[in-house]
C-alpha cells in the first residue's frame, strides 16, 4: 500500500494500436537495467587503454550479434536484417572516431563517454519532430547497451527465460530485445514509449502479438501479477477490469481466435467473391524487415514500398548503393511477384535531417513529394538510378508520390528517362519494361485522370491523403478529427471517375490506402473495379475472408446506393446493414 500509484479498481489506458488482436492475461513487468553508469577521471597515460577496451567490448558485441544470428536460423530474415544493421552501427566510423577524439579530450571513462555520445544522438532524433527519426533512437540506445554490458561485463536480462503466458509491461523494448519473444509466451505487449512505426511494432506484428503502444504511465500504475487485457485493435489497455468487462473481452478473444483458425484455411485460396470475382491482395511496407509478414500472409506482392525509411539517417544521405541494394533485397525475397517502390515522399509531416528549420505555415500544402524531389533534383537522380538499377532482379513498379498536374509527371518521366540513357550508354543492365505510375492523391489529379492515364503505366489511389485533401481535414488535428471520413461520398465519386478513366486507358488502378484494408469498403473497392488492394499484411486474411462472402453482383447494386447518398454517417449505417452478419462471422 505504500505504492503512491497504487489504485482500486479497473483503470483503462489508451495508446497507440501497434500490433492487431486481444490477449487477456497477468502481468510480466520488465525494467530495463538501473544499475548506474561509473563516472571516474584518466590519467593522459590511461587513454590508450580505454581506448583498448573500447576496442574489444565492441569486438564482443559483434560477436554476440553474429551468435544471435546464427542461433535464428537462415528462416528469420527480417530479424537477420535488424541486426546486420546493428552490426554496422557498431562499426560506425563516426561513433568510433567521436569516441577516440573525445577520451583525451575529456580524461573520462569510456562509458561515461559513451553514454553522452549516445544521449546526444538520441536527443537530436527526438527533437526532429519526426516520428520514424524518433523510434530509431531506440537502435542507437540498443547498441550503446550492448557495447557497456561488455565493459562491465554485465549480463542482460533475457526474456527467453518467461516460462509461463503473460502480457509484457516495460517502458520500452529494445529491437533485439523484442527479437527474442516467444510468441507463445509473451500473448501481449504494453509499453510506455513507442509508435506504429518502430522496430517493436513491427516484430510485434511479425509475430502476431497484440501491442499497444505509447501509453506514457502503464508502467508506474501496475502492481505485481495484475490482470490486464489487451486491445490492441482499439489501442487500449485495460488494468484490474471488472467482470462485465472480462466477460465481455473474454467473449471477443473467444470471437478472434475462432476467426483467426478460419482465416488460416483461407491462405492459399483467392480474394475471389462468389459469383467469381477476383481481386490482388497486396501488402504495404515500411521497411525491409516486414517482408517476413508479407509472405506469411501469402499476399500477392507488395502494393507499396515506401522508400523514407533509407533517407533517415542523421548523418547522411543514402547513396546509389545502398538504396540499389535494399530494394534489391525486396524484389529477391518476394520471388517474381509485383513490389511496387514509392519514390521519395518527404515533406508536410515527414522531414528529413536534411530539412531542419523548414518553416511552412501549411507544411501538408507545401513543399513535399513530388514537389521536394524535382527541386532537390540530385536526390531524385540518385534514386531513379537504383531503381533502374535494381529493375532486373525482380517484378518492379515504380511510382511518383504527390502528383497534382500534368507538368509535374512530365517532368518526372523526363528526368527518369535521362537516367535511363546514361546508365544504357554505360552499359548497366536494366529492365526494359519498367512500369511506372502515379498516386491519386489530391482531388485535382482525380479530376484530370483521363489526361494523367495517358501518361502512366498504372495508378495508385492514397486514400489516406485523398480524404485529407478532399475533407480540407488535417489527419493529425484531434480537435477535427470527425471530418476525417473515408465513408463520404465526394471520396467514393473520386475514386469511381479515377477508376473510369483508368479502364478507358486500360491502365490498372489500385487502392493503398488504410480504406483497403477496411473489410466493408475493400468490396466497394471491388465492386468498382479496382484490380489491386494494397493494406498492411495482417489486415489481408480478414479482407480475403468478406471478399469470399460475398456476391459482386450484389456489391455493385450496393455501390450505386452510396454515390447517391448524401453524408458518410448514411454510407456507413447502410453498408454495415447491407453486410449485416458477415462482419461477424
Amino acid at each position: 500500500m505504500n505504492n503512491p500509484y497504487y489504485f482500486i479498481g479497473m483503470k483503462e489506458y489508451n495508446g497507440i494500436p501497434a500490433s492487431p488482436g486481444i490477449a487477456i492475461h497477468h502481468v510480466f513487468a520488465h525494467y530495463a537495467d538501473s544499475i548506474p553508469l561509473p563516472q571516474y577521471s584518466l590519467q593522459e597515460s590511461e587513454v590508450e587503454n580505454e581506448w583498448s577496451r573500447y576496442q574489444s567490448a565492441v569486438d564482443r558485441a559483434s560477436d554476440e550479434i553474429r551468435n544471435l544470428m546464427e542461433n535464428l536460423g537462415a528462416a528469420a530474415s527480417g530479424k537477420h536484417q535488424l541486426l546486420d544493421a546493428q552490426l554496422l552501427m557498431l562499426q560506425d566510423p563516426e561513433m568510433n572516431d567521436k569516441i577516440k577524439k573525445t577520451l583525451p579530450e575529456t580524461l573520462q571513462n569510456v562509458e561515461w563517454v559513451l553514454s553522452e555520445y549516445i544521449n546526444s544522438m538520441v536527443n537530436r532524433l527526438e527533437a526532429s519532430g519526426d516520428e520514424y527519426l524518433a523510434e530509431r533512437s531506440l537502435d542507437f540506445m540498443d547498441v550503446a547497451r550492448r557495447i557497456t554490458n561488455q565493459l562491465l561485463y554485465r549480463e542482460r536480462l533475457s526474456l527467453t527465460r518467461i516460462s509461463k503466458e503473460v502480457i509484457l509491461v516495460s517502458p520500452n523494448l529494445l529491437p533485439s530485445e523484442t527479437i527474442m519473444l516467444d510468441p507463445d509466451k509473451v500473448r501481449g505487449i504494453a509499453l510506455d514509449a513507442g509508435g506504429k512505426t518502430s522496430h517493436t511494432a513491427i516484430l510485434a506484428r511479425s509475430l502476431g502479438i497484440p501491442a499497444v503502444l505509447g501509453l506514457r504511465s502503464i508502467t508506474r500504475n501496475i502492481k505485481p501479477d495484475d490482470l490486464l487485457i489487451v486491445d490492441g485493435n482499439r489501442g487500449v489497455v485495460i488494468v484490474d477490469p471488472d467482470e462485465k468487462t472480462l466477460i465481455c473481452y473474454r467473449g471477443k478473444l473467444f470471437e478472434q481466435e475462432k476467426r483467426e483458425s478460419e482465416l488460416v484455411g483461407l491462405k492459399n485460396l483467392p480474394a475471389e467473391t462468389q459469383d467469381g470475382k477476383r481481386i490482388n491482395l497486396l501488402a504495404n511496407i515500411e521497411i525491409p524487415e516486414e517482408i517476413e509478414l508479407v509472405l506469411a500472409s501469402n499476399a500477392r506482392g507488395v502494393g507499396l514500398f515506401r522508400s523514407e525509411f533509407l533517407f533517415m539517417n542523421p548523418r547522411e544521405q543514402p547513396d546509389e548503393d545502398r538504396q540499389f541494394r535494399a530494394y534489391v533485397k525486396v524484389l529477391k525475397a518476394m520471388d517474381g511477384l509485383p513490389v511496387t517502390i514509392r519514390t521519395l515522399d518527404v515533406g508536410g509531416d515527414k522531414l528529413l535531417p536534411s530539412m531542419d528549420g523548414l518553416d511552412e505555415s501549411n507544411p501538408l500544402l507545401g513543399w513535399r513529394a513530388i514537389r521536394f524531389c524535382l527541386e532537390e533534383e540530385e536526390i531524385f537522380r540518385t534514386q531513379l538510378r537504383a531503381l533502374l538499377r535494381a529493375s532486373v532482379y525482380g517484378n518492379l513498379r515504380v511510382m511518383f508520390p504527390l502528383i497534382s498536374n500534368a507538368e509535374e509527371l512530365d517532368s518526372a518521366l523526363s528526368i527518369l528517362a535521362e537516367e535511363r540513357r546514361d546508365l544504357e550508354a554505360g552499359g548497366t543492365p536494366m529492365s526494359k519494361n519498367m512500369p511506372v505510375g502515379i498516386m491519386i492523391e489530391v482531388p485535382s489529379a482525380a479530376l484530370i485522370s483521363d489526361v494523367l492515364a495517358r501518361k502512366s503505366d498504372f495508378f495508385s489511389i492514397g486514400t489516406n491523403d485523398l480524404i485529407q485533401y478532399t475533407m480540407a481535414v488535417d489527419r493529425g488535428n484531434e480537435k477535427i478529427a470527425a471530418l476525417y471520413q473515408p465513408y463520404h461520398p465526394a471520396l467514393w465519386r473520386l475514386i469511381k471517375m479515377t477508376v473510369e478513366n483508368a479502364e478507358a486507358a486500360c491502365i490498372p488502378v489500385g487502392v493503398c490506402g488504410e480504406v483497403a484494408g477496411d473489410p466493408v469498403l475493400a468490396v466497394m473497392l471491388l465492386a468498382l473495379g479496382l484490380d489491386d488492394l494494397s493494406m498492411g499484411a495482417y489486415s489481408i486474411p480478414a479482407v480475403k475472408r468478406i471478399i469470399r462472402s460475398v456476391n459482386a453482383g450484389e456489391a455493385s447494386v450496393a455501390l450505386e446506393s452510396i454515390m447517391n447518398m448524401a453524408t458518410a454517417d448514411e454510407v456507413e449505417s447502410y453498408l454495415n446493414g447491407w453486410m449485416g452478419d458477415k462482419l461477424d462471422k
